[in-house]
């Protein structure tokens, strides 16, 4: 997303506009299901609720390049490979292993249907909280529009899908309705018990400002490495010669991909505004906002590294030899499916090594 475009687009927006999505040619209709989004005169594919939503990022942006504040970024480097990736899960298709395939994409559209508790994020009283205004910033308009949109988006509203819907269309269409492994939920309470637990990372701030900062920058990691997801998805599910419908479930996968992108650059914005301002301490000091975020980041970045990869592969192996008995040969096609594992060397550094807090 561009800031230059809409520099001079407004600062502050009603939370009724930044949830407007303006008029649509034709819906966007997804193996049955009438989803968020549409098409212009065109043809071209354009995401809800982001009339408004753009520009008042983009201006928000351009403020902070206009006050020498940097937007933060993280390094795709530390995006750890999809497994199976996406050689290992073509050959499991290819030999009419379906499930493993199966089971992926019906976990990440119930994962994408979680995304909704983001509307349930407390918001501090940002003018206590902070020492430098507000007014004008991503940060202002979370409560009034921001976290309720992004809710929207993942989970469906009313009577239009979402993102969990549209994953779930695009696996039915790619594999015509295919019956999905009973261990599905499993799998999905199983992850809720895992993760860090431990000491909490920002000590210094009342709870609710530590929760606020916490998820964005865990929602933020989640969004940006959600990007290897897509490609995987969209080369998987475009292939002709494993796809019942490589063209619409392919596109499906694209779009949802560019409903993310104002996601992504809300909470960058929100997160680089943090980085660039003064928080108050519960103890009546201070605490500067980079200090705050990157040592957030620092912890979630070393832990997804760490984790990330391990996890994939044991969810996916727990099965897999069952899963692999419908094959002809099933020793043959583990040791080819091993032979096309991804190797994967993590940067050294997270780019958000925090330095040692000091307080004023």
């Amino acid at each position: 997303m561009q800031a230059e475009g809409y520099a001079d687009a407004p600062l502050v927006w009603s939370r009724e506009a930044l949830l407007e999505s303006g008029g649509y040619a034709e819906p966007l209709v997804a193996n049955g299901v009438r989803c968020h989004g549409g098409f212009d005169a065109d043809g071209r594919y354009r995401s809800p609720r982001t009339l408004h939503r753009g520009p008042a990022i983009s201006a928000w942006q351009a403020r902070l390049a206009r006050e020498g504040t940097p937007l933060l970024d993280l390094d795709r480097r530390l995006m750890p490979p999809q497994y199976p990736n996406v050689a290992q899960a073509k050959l499991l298709l290819a030999h009419g292993v379906r499930d493993p395939v199966v089971r992926a994409l019906t976990i990440i559209s119930i994962v994408e249907g979680f995304g909704a508790i983001i509307r349930d994020v407390g918001v501090p009283d940002l003018r206590a909280l902070l020492v430098e205004p507000v007014e004008g910033t991503a940060l202002a308009h979370l409560a009034e529009g921001l976290f309720e949109a992004h809710a929207r988006d993942e989970s469906g509203w009313r009577d239009e899908g979402g993102h969990k819907q549209m994953w779930e269309a695009a696996r039915d269409l790619a594999f015509e309705r295919p019956k999905l492994p009973g261990d599905v939920l499993m799998r999905m309470m199983g992850r809720g018990g895992r993760g860090e637990r431990g000491e909490r990372l920002l000590p210094e701030l009342d709870a609710t400002a530590e929760r606020l900062i916490v998820m964005m920058s865990r929602v933020l990691v989640v969004e940006i490495f959600a990007e290897g997801t897509f490609q995987w998805g969209i080369e998987l599910l475009s292939d002709p010669e494993l796809s019942a419908e490589p063209e619409r479930a392919g596109a499906l996968v694209r779009y949802v991909r560019a409903d993310e992108s104002p996601h992504v650059e809300y909470l960058r914005t929100a997160l680089s505004e943090l980085r660039g301002r003064t928080l108050r301490t519960v103890d009546g000091r201070t605490l500067p906002g980079r200090t705050a975020v990157d040592r957030v980041l620092h912890a979630m970045l070393r832990s997804l590294v760490r984790s990330r990869p391990e996890e994939q592969r044991e969810d996916v192996r727990a099965n897999l030899a069952e899963d692999m008995k419908v094959a002809a040969n099933p020793a043959a096609l583990l040791e080819a499916f091993d032979a096309l594992d991804s190797v994967w060397t993590p940067p050294a550094r997270t780019g958000f090594e925090p330095e040692p807090a000091a307080t004023g």
